[in-house]
């Protein structure tokens, strides 16, 4: 069995990552928060036996094998360096930094350490998703040309905090949500992506200094084009994920959550049908193939280096946003 620490007595780990460490076989032992009463109280409700103040403490403990870390982005690094330096495995939220040196750099070290890092990018566990890369694989749609994608949602009160107020901590819509987008399409895709165009707004609820909306283009490598919109102030928008090839169209609805549901259209010459899917709990297959890394096994299903791809392509989009020019898309791996 292996045995989760967390970093960050977080709302995701309470409500989705405890669960499916869980379910596919693992426990949590200990929680990390700065906070005393916080982390005691957490730990009761969620049936954790142990909670501590620091870091040190959390990865130096020998009943720990892995690290959920979850904390705000701007303490993603030293945290995840200080669980490789203890020889634990590490599963990161996005993004897994603030820059793509420091990225680049958890990368480094946990390859160096021997130890498994996966970034949490959940959308690519989807069933949508993944019936979407195999139709594209299988030639159905033809050769894909362009993509769309809309995952402007609402951020609910809970979670608003420093997603809105923060801009140093990695607050706004591109670091929360377009990176996001960019795993999910070059998951998709297949194809990865060189160079970004947007524009970003404040619609009232971002504070001064953070985007809480932004529209843009990605061009891909084999020369995909990919339009988005993300934001944090669409009450009643629908979610959804298109690829269009010359053959035929892929239109995936309500397909940008974490819950296992939505449907995927094929469109084609033949008419219009959907695509069977198998839907499953996108963090319990997570986990999943994050335990069999764990155990020699594949790879986590979005690995560090997917967390430098996705960086670096949100990184870029905040400069177009803010040069108003295009900006490539370069990770340095």
């Amino acid at each position: 069995m292996n045995r989760w620490g967390l970093i960050g007595a977080s709302t995701i780990a309470r409500e989705w990552v405890i669960g499916a460490i869980r379910a596919t076989g693992g426990e949590v032992v200990s929680v990390m928060s700065t906070s005393a009463e916080r982390g005691a109280a957490y730990a009761t409700e969620n049936g954790i036996g142990k909670s501590v103040t620091s870091v040190e403490e959390l990865v130096g403990d020998p009943d720990v094998d892995a690290v959920y870390v979850s904390t705000t982005n701007e303490l993603h690094r030293e945290q995840t360096l200080a669980a490789i330096r203890a020889g634990k495995h590490v599963l990161c939220e996005k993004p897994l930094a603030m820059t793509l040196e420091d990225a680049r750099e958890m990368v480094v070290a946990a390859r160096e350490a021997g130890v498994v890092l996966g970034t949490n990018h959940h959308l690519r566990n989807a069933a949508a998703h993944r019936a979407m890369r195999d139709a594209i694989a299988e030639g159905r749609i033809g050769r894909p040309i362009a993509a769309r994608v809309f995952h402007a949602v609402y951020l609910p009160p809970h979670l608003q905090g420093w997603r809105l107020e923060r801009p140093e901590a990695g607050g706004g819509v591109i670091l929360d949500i377009t990176v996001h987008d960019a795993d999910t399409l070059r998951f998709v895709l297949n194809d990865d992506p060189a160079e970004a165009v947007a524009i970003s707004h404040s619609a009232g609820m971002g504070k001064e200094g953070v985007e809480d909306g932004v529209m843009g283009v990605l061009r891909f490598q084999s020369g995909v084009i990919a339009q988005f919109h993300d934001a944090f102030t669409t009450k009643f928008a629908e979610t959804g994920f298109e690829v269009h090839g010359t053959e035929g169209s892929l239109i995936g609805r309500n397909v940008m959550t974490q819950k296992p549901v939505g449907t995927v259209t094929l469109r084609n010459a033949e008419g219009e049908s959907q695509l069977p899917l198998d839907p499953a709990n996108l963090y319990e297959t997570a986990l999943a193939a994050f335990h069999s890394a764990i155990e020699g096994h594949g790879q986590p299903s979005a690995t560090g280096e997917d967390g430098v791809w996705s960086l670096a392509t949100g990184l870029a989009v905040v400069k177009a946003a803010a040069t108003g020019q295009a900006a490539a898309i370069e990770t340095g791996l």
